[in-house]
């Protein structure tokens, strides 16, 4: 059973491994809808002095788009579910993707795009490595944008894979998890040798919690429903974005 989130080890044995939307801001209609409330701003400023650097944004955004939304921070982020990484001193890394022809890729998106257009209420979001079809605002049309993204995968060969989100379908390159950026963070300072903490809402973040628990870390789920249990492998449990604010806020006064 996926229980309540427990006390963790102390500050200067702890990493500390936030997604975004759906764990640290609200989900919104849109991708661009999203609101950071002030303080969250603040509060990741002090939890990140507070472990001296190891706290890092692990996100299906863009590092690029995760600094906007957190402005003035530059906070150690991984984004496009682990395609691409800023280390803590500010070292950019990407995983090895698959070459896609620009005629092909141009060619997909247009065919997804083309889709959008037909299906009111559907989204397309280029994040340059990846492609995600929302229809959070259509549902209705779930079951042909799962179509019209399979065709897209199969033009793109056995080297991409789909995401499957809440309401949005993401073909990103098969070799780039979150599981791999948790991995490539906990190699070097200031978070190697610490005990790994992340917290995650979607499916999305699902390779994380496996190779935290490999770790021996806690892996904490956001899940309104009272028992998670049987669609995550993550071991504690906060009910919403408001308890994950609420837990870190405790996490700071701990100190």
């Amino acid at each position: 059973m996926v229980i309540a989130a427990p006390a963790h080890p102390p500050d200067s044995l702890r990493a500390l491994f936030l997604d975004v939307d759906g764990t640290l801001l609200e989900i919104a209609a849109t991708p661009d809808g999203v609101h950071v409330p002030p303080y969250l701003i603040d509060l990741l400023q002090r939890l990140h002095e507070m472990h001296r650097g190891a706290l890092a944004l692990v996100s299906g955004r863009p590092v690029g788009q995760l600094d906007e939304l957190f402005a003035p921070l530059r906070l150690p982020s991984a984004g496009l579910h682990g395609l691409e990484r800023r280390d803590a001193a500010g070292g950019q890394v990407r995983t090895a993707a698959p070459q896609v022809p620009a005629e092909l890729w141009a060619r997909t998106r247009r065919c997804l795009t083309d889709f959008c257009a037909r299906n009111a209420g559907t989204l397309l979001e280029d994040k340059g490595g990846t492609l995600a079809l929302h229809y959070r605002q259509a549902p209705e049309h779930e079951a042909a944008a799962r179509r019209a993204v399979a065709g897209a995968l199969a033009q793109l060969g056995d080297d991409w894979q789909v995401l499957d989100g809440k309401c949005v379908l993401e073909l990103k390159p098969g070799a780039a998890s979150k599981a791999g950026a948790i991995a490539g963070f906990m190699r070097s300072a200031p978070f190697a040798g610490r005990v790994p903490v992340f917290i995650g809402d979607d499916i999305t973040d699902e390779s994380g919690f496996q190779y935290v628990n490999s770790l021996g870390g806690h892996s904490i789920h956001v899940d309104e429903q009272a028992n998670g249990a049987g669609h995550t492998c993550a071991r504690q449990r906060l009910a919403d974005v408001a308890a994950v604010h609420r837990w870190l806020r405790e996490l700071r006064e701990r100190k």
